[in-house]
């Protein structure tokens, strides 16, 4: 009993100073949120276009699950092209890499899980992180910014979405995102 108190008033004199905590059993360390001039929260606004295409030889949106008679319960991996216009030639900006699922049975409502991986400029090698519904009928549909990382670390905000063309026939779509979003 004697070597267990030793131990304990060893451990108190080596901790009791710092900011160190055992949390259910789990050693973790706390910093106190210290936000200073250097670190100034900003806001950033990015404009771009997403091009989501489901036909020809190279699809950038395709099925990998879901019911082969209706919409609900279908889910789409995409790797869909971010570019600064609407045009498909217009310059490459990033990526939308991640999942959407036709998740409602009323409507056409998406869950949208998905990184904009940035590949250009001042924000290549980021990336913001959405999660949310995107009810695709409405003129313009509101979806979270959860995170971020690289330049976006610690991110939230907001995307707005909006359909600029969409082909019934192929599913092929073209979506026009202003982003508002806060980061350090």
């Amino acid at each position: 009993m004697a070597s267990v108190l030793t131990l304990f008033s060893v451990y108190l004199m080596l901790f009791s100073t710092s900011c160190f905590t055992t949390i259910n059993g789990v050693f973790s360390e706390q910093f106190p949120m210290d936000i200073s001039t250097k670190r100034m929260e900003k806001l950033t606004r990015l404009h771009f276009y997403f091009h989501d295409t489901l036909d020809g030889t190279n699809p950038t949106a395709i099925r990998i699950a879901g019911p082969s008679k209706r919409s609900f319960g279908t889910i789409m991996m995409s790797d869909d092209p971010l570019t600064e216009g609407p045009e498909a030639s217009s310059k490459l900006v990033g990526r939308a890499q991640g999942i959407y699922a036709f998740a409602s049975q009323h409507d056409i409502g998406l869950l949208v899980v998905m990184n904009f991986a940035f590949l250009k400029g001042m924000y290549n090698g980021s990336a913001l992180s959405i999660l949310g519904r995107n009810p695709i009928l409405d003129r313009v549909r509101e979806m979270p910014i959860v995170g971020g990382s690289g330049v976006f670390r610690y991110a939230r905000g907001y995307a707005l979405a909006k359909t600029v063309s969409f082909n019934q026939k192929t599913g092929n779509a073209v979506v026009e995102y202003n982003v508002s979003v806060l980061h350090f």
